[in-house]
């Protein structure tokens, strides 16, 4: 529901268009769920087995946890996948470069933004259904909280200049003052193109057509999306499930309403 939708060509050598030449925050959100996804689908990999080199993270049980639980399960092995990105994703970034320096920040940003949504599933065991005894392991959360994520750190992208100094190259906030970006953050070294209009050069398909949210006052809204163009408002029948109802045991049974609905899309 941004004016960058993220749009993906199948009938093109380049899958997000030429887009990916600029290097703005959109290409960082690119760089930072792909080298994300590599990571994650690794790791997922590792703990069902499906890989020899790997498997469940063992070092977990050496951790303290104050005698709440103990550890026990399958907890996922982060770090081969994180390993496994960084080897993989990686490889052909220079960290000489402007570019390759955000390149590898942003994959970096990706890989953080699994390991911060980490989260420790329990479960009890004891006579009865009393809890005696709770057993725990760590597992990565669904892709799409990754994905959420990063898309708030895509809009509050640091944009940043490259400093090139004798021993050490870096990435710099553009002017004094401004947010020094810490590794979980996305960058950019340049402003993003315009999402407005149709661009067939860079493979920007434009909002016109686009379906936009009257009420909101967020990026979603007409006012926002449409780009101050306006909208048109359409009234269509659909047909959806309603009165739905449960029976024992063990479904649901609905009846189908058709509604009369309005859509606005962007002129």
């Amino acid at each position: 529901m941004h004016r960058w939708n993220c749009s993906t060509f199948t009938n093109s050598p380049h899958v997000f268009g030429h887009l990916l030449r600029i290097k703005s925050r959109e290409k960082a959100y690119v760089y930072g769920i792909s080298a994300a996804g590599v990571a994650y689908a690794v790791t997922r990999a590792c703990s069902r087995g499906e890989l020899t080199e790997c498997g469940c993270d063992e070092r977990i049980r050496q951790r303290p946890n104050r005698g709440r639980w103990e550890w026990g399960g399958c907890s996922e092995d982060l770090t081969f996948g994180e390993n496994f990105s960084k080897e993989f994703v990686d490889a052909r970034e220079s960290r000489n470069s402007a570019e390759g320096l955000m390149n590898l920040h942003n994959n970096e940003a990706g890989r953080r933004a699994i390991r911060s949504e980490m989260e420790i599933l329990c479960k009890c065991h004891g006579v009865s259904g009393s809890c005696s005894m709770r057993v725990c392991w760590r597992r990565m959360r669904a892709f799409r909280s990754i994905g959420d994520s990063l898309l708030h750190r895509f809009e509050g992208a640091v944009i940043v200049r490259y400093v090139n100094r004798k021993k050490r190259k870096k990435l710099r906030p553009l002017r004094r003052g401004f947010k020094k970006p810490s590794r979980r953050d996305l960058v950019y070294l340049e402003e993003s193109p315009d999402y407005c209009n149709r661009n067939q050069t860079l493979g920007v398909l434009g909002t016109v057509g686009r379906l936009c949210n009257k009420t909101s006052w967020g990026m979603d809204g007409c006012k926002i999306l449409c780009c101050g163009r306006g909208y048109q408002t359409m009234v269509k029948d659909v047909e959806e499930k309603c009165n739905c109802r449960f029976i024992w045991c063990c479904k649901v049974e609905c009846e189908r309403c058709r509604v009369r609905r309005e859509e606005h899309y962007c002129n």
